[in-house]
């Protein structure tokens, strides 16, 4: 398991809107049996994200909206594998969780 790892969301009740979870846990913390992650909404279940807190992140061409406010921790059993990774948009992510944390 790596930072900004992409995982399907394994809720059978929540996955129609929130198809993907983003592991934002450090990687030096790999030997916990949780790690934290972020939900991925579609557009279309978050029409309004908010700029410094929700960044639009892109996963096989389908945009998706990084819900910050919602992270949470999760057993590292429930995650399967991974399917993607989005390092790509560190800065954003790091950013969006700044602003959740310390307001700035």
């Amino acid at each position: 398991m790596a930072q900004f790892d992409v995982y399907l969301n394994p809720n059978a009740e929540t996955n129609h809107n929130i198809p993907y979870l983003v592991d934002v846990q450090a990687d030096l913390l790999d030997v916990l049996a949780t790690r934290i992650v972020i939900p991925l909404h579609t557009m279309t279940s978050m029409p309004k994200p908010a700029r410094h807190l929700n960044p639009i992140l892109e996963i096989s061409g389908e945009k998706l909206v990084l819900s910050t406010s919602e992270l949470a921790g999760i057993p590292t059993s429930i995650l399967g594998k991974p399917i993607d990774s989005l390092k790509a948009y560190r800065e954003d992510m790091i950013t969006a969780l700044d602003f959740v944390f310390t307001g700035i």
